[in-house]
């Protein structure tokens, strides 16, 4: 069981004062460092971390008690989570808390928010007086304090929550081992879902999408892990769509997944022995996982180790011959390409050069090129208000309804129900 001793000697009032000064550059908002059991740790505390309307409630020993089981609750869901989480308090305020790990080691939170996310009203007012029933206080003022109540919308109170999140681990150089797997399980089932949700839009078939199983092929021998790890949420996200909640028929797909990592590793130059002794490793733990996120996180974890592999043994002459034309292409997609041009830019012939690439990526040029355009056709589509002719024009294409057609066939919806349908606010960036 962790202490404020250790909460201390981990966040030092050094750490505090640098995140504190950045967090409220940013957002103007002040923030409480708690130990595990929900108590003020005050060195890492802000100067005005209580507003008056908490002053008041917690005036009253119900009250105050009120709010350390709060405090509680939210501490255990953001260890559990090992994300920011975000409630509305006993007494109706919104209140963030960042958990604070030291890899498997909880140590306490940040919390931050204590607002309304529109202005207080009568409707407000009633509401919070339903809330603290029982609790005794001055009427006047609390009615005073309800009034002086920060006002901060949702969307800034999330932005605020994944950035304090990054600033805090940024700046104490503690290891969120174990938040670092919860979040990318988190990640990886809202993309699985989405690609779920695009196939239920679109109306398409069940069917196994075999092609896909070449490109993640073709990702894992070029050492392309952010792009083998969409490919591997899509298939993912298929078998899903077609065996709902069956986790048998996820765990058979998922060591036939193993098969196509192992043959792409292979292919790479990675030893057959050192493969089937990692996939023995990974069959005996897939036996005893019984979640669908855990497994999903599973067959991930298994990718990278499997391109790590491939870093390790890539037989890097080929894949330096290919580089210079993948290059050539992520430059000018945006332009009309030819097979003679890409082949100039890598010093190949047009047959040697389609022959490599298709032999080392899997797809032939021609579909590596459509990948590339329409990943930034999404791009565009999500982060700018270009219209779907202009987004067509953008990445290369002259044709709208071809464009249209092959964004379809590849997302499984048109350019214009995929904005519709994924529009997000935007990540945050580092703040450091």
């Amino acid at each position: 069981m962790s202490t404020k001793a250790d909460l201390a000697d981990l966040v030092l009032k050094k750490h505090f004062t640098a995140i504190e000064n950045t967090f409220r550059k940013h957002f103007k908002m002040n923030i409480e460092t708690t130990d595990i059991e929900g108590n003020d740790v005050r060195s890492l505390c802000s100067a005005h971390c209580h507003q008056q309307f908490c002053k008041i409630i917690k005036s009253s020993r119900a009250g105050a008690n009120r709010c350390v089981q709060d405090r509680q609750r939210s501490l255990a869901m953001a260890f559990q989570t090992g994300q920011p989480y975000i409630s509305i308090c006993h007494a109706g305020l919104m209140i963030v808390c960042v958990p604070i790990m030291d890899h498997e080691n909880p140590l306490g939170g940040i919390f931050f928010g204590k607002c309304q996310t529109e202005p207080v009203s009568a409707i407000t007012e009633a509401d919070i007086g339903k809330r603290i029933l029982g609790l005794k206080f001055d009427q006047e003022q609390l009615h005073d304090a309800v009034k002086k109540l920060p006002v901060i919308s949702s969307l800034q109170v999330h932005e605020a929550a994944e950035f304090l999140f990054i600033l805090l681990y940024e700046t104490t150089k503690l290891d969120p081992q174990v938040i670092r797997w919860q979040r990318m399980k988190t990640r990886q089932q809202a993309d699985i879902s989405s690609h779920i949700q695009q196939k239920k839009m679109s109306g398409a078939q069940k069917q196994y999408p075999y092609h896909a199983e070449q490109q993640l092929i073709g990702k894992v021998k070029i050492g392309d892990r952010t792009g083998a790890k969409e490919i591997l949420n899509s298939l993912l996200g298929d078998i899903m769509f077609q065996n709902p909640g069956d986790h048998n028929v996820l765990k058979a797909r998922l060591v036939e997944l193993l098969s196509v990592l192992s043959r792409s590793a292979v292919e790479s130059g990675v030893d057959i022995n050192t493969l089937l002794q990692k996939n023995l490793n990974y069959i005996n733990t897939v036996i005893n996982i019984d979640t669908q996120e855990d497994l999903c996180g599973w067959i991930s974890r298994a990718l990278n180790d499997f391109i790590d592999c491939v870093y390790e043994h890539q037989d890097s002459q080929k894949i330096t011959r290919i580089k210079p034309a993948m290059a050539f292409i992520e430059e000018h997609y945006d332009q009309q390409l030819s097979l003679a041009d890409i082949a100039k830019a890598a010093h190949l012939s047009v047959s040697r050069i389609a022959h490599l690439f298709k032999d080392e990526m899997g797809i032939t040029i021609v579909d590596y090129i459509t990948n590339i355009r329409i990943n930034h056709a999404k791009q565009l589509l999500l982060a700018t208000d270009k219209n779907c002719t202009q987004v067509c024009f953008s990445v290369g294409y002259n044709n709208q309804s071809y464009f249209t057609r092959t964004f379809k066939d590849l997302v499984g919806m048109t350019p214009r129900q995929f904005r519709k349908y994924n529009q997000r606010k935007k990540p945050i960036k580092s703040p450091l």
